[in-house]
């Protein structure tokens, strides 16, 4: 099975803040919102809004390319054997394992195996 796109993520300094622009500037669905973590909707595309220390904002992040896969492991092989890099270990988290990863270029993809 081939990955499927999962959403777009972008830190910021205020969530709420952010999620409220979003939904009420651009008409997205809001379907979680608390200070940390926020989910958002527009049609099909899926947004996803985290909270990040005023430096790790300022300091220019790119948005986040986050992908749902079938297995994790072969997907980071596969990947690190393309030229990409583990950014961390391997988290195994309640609701399945995730991992983040910078391409050749350096932008992070998260990559996601549910339970």
């Amino acid at each position: 099975m081939a990955a499927s796109f999962r959403w777009i993520l972008q830190l910021h300094k205020d969530v709420p803040k952010a999620a409220r622009f979003y939904a009420e500037g651009l008409d997205f669905t809001v379907d979680v919102c608390t200070l940390r973590w926020a989910e958002l909707r527009s049609g099909s595309l899926k947004l996803a809004l985290m909270h990040s220390p005023n430096d790790n904002v300022q300091q220019g992040y790119s948005s986040l390319l986050s992908f749902t896969v079938t297995d994790i492991n072969s997907t980071v092989t596969k990947l690190m054997s393309l030229g990409a890099e583990l950014d961390g270990p391997i988290k195994h988290e309640i609701h399945g394992k995730v991992a983040a990863m910078r391409c050749i270029d350096g932008h992070v993809l998260g990559l996601y195996e549910p339970v």
